[in-house]
This record gives structure tokens, sequence and C-alpha cells, in this order.
């Protein structure tokens, strides 16, 4: 596990034998608060990626070192990428398919897209695309659809706080034909602040998925709309939000999908993690709710509200699934993110 913090430092976890989390690497190099750190698939090695107010994102491999007393993993920075004449507020490693490939976004409204020629040499990158938004960028995501019926989109979003300046999603596709990316939506139901978007695992689906957090929880579906145009035009979506959710109360920060793209996670600054997941009826709806010390179903959630109405003594409610918590995640030391 890789964390970052305001710090400077990227720090990296792993989980020994007795089940513990152990801190086996710190790096400090960045000349302010790192923002987002991103792995690159397996099949290229051990690779992050880190972004930072510093205006700069630096890609970091790890070497095995085997000095005889033991074996040791050092993280080394292999590039710096320093396009960015503002705060890189996102960095995300494209899907393997599509080889090894970074988008980066900034606060001057830029995304740059950056490709490595030899996947053997990671002080090589190479500045492959600039996409030019209108508004300042706060977050990205890659469709990891690995269907050639799909062409390769990006989504990206922005934290500009104007409600005036329309929507704050932006959908952009990549032409095969002219090598260019090119944006073919934009969600005009988004206007407030974007802090973190992501697009679902597609396992088969004949359309796309979106999860945004804002102000609220935002679950946007993007069908691909047949036409008889030529080969080579870009593709038109039909936009429908499938929900948008206030349970959270406060501002959402970060969305994650499961890996078969049918739950979504989302944390906010109420201090709890929601699962989110469709029926059958494809309605989407809250099916849990995970605290520090455990998980409580809405069952148990609206029982303890009536409970808490009646009299100062609540009992605990009954937990419904096995999450425990393995580490503590907060130290007087550490600075609270925003």
């Amino acid at each position: 596990m890789a964390t970052c913090s305001s710090d400077q430092s990227v720090k990296i976890w792993d989980l020994n034998e007795n089940g513990e989390w152990v801190c086996t690497s710190s790096v400090k190099t960045h000349c302010g608060s790192v923002w987002k750190v991103s792995w690159a698939h397996p099949e290229f090695g051990q690779i992050i990626a880190t972004c930072s107010f510093d205006r700069s994102a630096a890609i970091w491999e790890e070497t095995i070192n085997d000095s005889g007393h033991g074996v040791t993993s050092t993280w080394l920075k292999k590039a710096p990428l320093v396009d960015s004449r503002t705060s890189v507020t996102d960095i995300k490693f494209a899907p393997k398919y599509q080889g090894l490939q970074l988008a980066t976004c900034s606060a001057d409204g830029v995304v740059r897209i950056y490709e490595a020629p030899d996947v053997m040499n990671l002080s090589q990158w190479s500045l492959q695309y600039e996409i030019t938004c209108k508004l300042p960028c706060s977050c990205i995501s890659w469709n990891p659809s690995p269907s050639r019926l799909h062409p390769p989109l990006i989504a990206v979003g922005s934290d500009d706080p104007n409600p005036s300046s329309g929507g704050k999603v932006f959908i952009y596709e990549f032409s095969a034909n002219t090598r260019k990316w090119t944006k073919v939506e934009t969600l005009v139901t988004v206007t407030e602040p974007v802090h973190d978007i992501a697009f679902a695992p597609n396992l088969g689906r004949s359309y796309h998925c979106l999860g945004i957090a804002s102000k609220d929880v935002t679950i946007v579906t993007l069908k691909p709309v047949k036409n008889d145009n030529t080969q080579g035009t870009l593709t038109q979506f039909e936009v429908r939000q499938a929900g948008q959710f206030d349970d959270h109360g406060l501002t959402v920060w970060r969305v994650c999908w499961n890996m078969t793209g049918t739950i979504l996670a989302s944390s906010g600054d109420d201090g709890s993690v929601r699962l989110w997941k469709a029926n059958y009826l494809d309605i989407w709806k809250c099916i849990s709710t995970l605290r520090g010390e455990g998980i409580v179903s809405l069952a148990d959630a609206a029982n303890l509200t009536e409970k808490s109405q009646q009299s100062d003594k609540v009992s605990t409610p009954q937990h419904t699934a096995r999450y425990f918590k393995l580490a503590p995640t907060s130290h007087p030391s550490h600075v609270p993110w925003h």
C-alpha cells in the first residue's frame, strides 16, 4: 500500500506475516504537499507515480537489494515530469492494454498524457498529448474497458467554485484516425466542485458508468448511441443520471469501484465509507455504512436514530458483516487532508 500526505512524503506499507502493516520505505523529494499516488499495472513492475503542489509529478520504481544480511527494497526516483506551471492535482496510469501511459491534470486546466517508449527504461518519458480544459482540473479517470468497440475515454473533473461556469465534468475521446483527444460530452448536471471521479470497470456492459464525488455522490451512465455515420467519427452518448445521494451530509472526497463495477464506495467528511449498489430495477441504494468501529446496516442505523430520541442510553447496533479495523487511521502528528 502507498500513501501520500501534506508532509511532502510518500510511504510504502507492507503486510507482514503477523498481519501487521509495516512502513518499509519513506521518500521525500517533493517540495510541497503530495496530492495523489498511483500504482502502475504489475505487468510493468513495481512502479508508482506521484503528483504534488510543487508543480511536478514523479515516477518511482522499486529496486531489490540483497546485501547478505537480508533482502531490502529501495524506491528510486526515475523521472521528474515538470511541464506544469501550476499544482499537479491528479495522476493516473492508463489501463495496461494501452501500454505504459500516464495522465496528469493541473490547476491550470491542462491534462497531459505521457508515455514510456521503452518499459525497461523508466527514465525516459515523452509528452504525447496536451488537452486544454476551460476550467481548473482536480481529478481524472481513464475508462478501463478493454473492448475494441469502446475507444479510449478520459473523464476530467473540475473543482472550480464558480457556479456560473456550467458543468464540471468533461468526457474526452481518443480518435485513432486523427490521433487526437476531443471533448465529446460535458455533464451539465454536475455544477458543484468535483473532488474525485472514477469510471467503473466494464465487464461486458454496453454502457459506461461514472462515479462522481462532489457535494453529493453522483452516478452517471454513458450509453453510446448507434449511428450510421462513417467510421472514424466521434461517439455520441446518451447521458443519464442514475443516482444522486446526499447521505454523507457533508463534502464527499473520494469514490472507488469494486473489481466488477457493481459496487461504488464513497468517503466523506462525515467520517464514514458508504457502499452503493443497483438493484434489479437499476435503482441505486446505499447498502452499507462503514465506520472505524465496524459496519452498520441501514436498518440498524434507523433503529439507532429512533432509540437515541427516546433515551440517552443507546445499545450498540448489531453488526451485519465481518469488517474489522486493522490499523489506526489517525495520529496526533498527522495533518488532516484539507
